[in-house]
């Protein structure tokens, strides 16, 4: 999450960083999660199958609360909407967190019971 810079007493800090956390998260977070969601496994993720969806999720909810964040702040919007717009992301930011727990769980119960083989590279 990015640290809000006060600048003269705004909360919208230099839309510069902004810009560049949004391009890194939209470079490695989006493709990650829209992969996993079209069928493809990343390698360090081969062997935790049964979750993968809720994992993909919750990287979405991870990069919606990177706009959630950056966008009002890069538009110049008021204190009152950047500060709803973090509201909403505190909550996706708990949405990701359930959705990798359930991700966490829903692999630890599969490899128990043998229910998933891992992939071979």
């Amino acid at each position: 999450m990015l640290v809000i810079a006060y600048e003269g007493g705004r909360v919208n800090g230099n839309p510069l960083y902004h810009w560049i956390a949004l391009a890194v998260y939209t470079g490695l977070l989006l493709p990650v999660a829209v992969a996993i969601l079209a069928g493809w496994t990343p390698p360090w993720l081969r062997k935790r199958q049964a979750g993968l969806r809720f994992h993909a999720y919750g990287l979405l909810c991870v990069y919606a609360v990177m706009l959630l964040n950056g966008i009002p702040r890069i538009a110049g919007a008021s204190s009152g909407t950047v500060l709803a717009c973090m509201g909403v992301g505190i909550g996706l930011f708990a949405a990701a967190a359930v959705l990798f727990l359930l991700s966490e769980r829903k692999d630890s119960g599969a490899q128990r019971t043998g229910a998933v083989e891992p992939r071979e590279s």
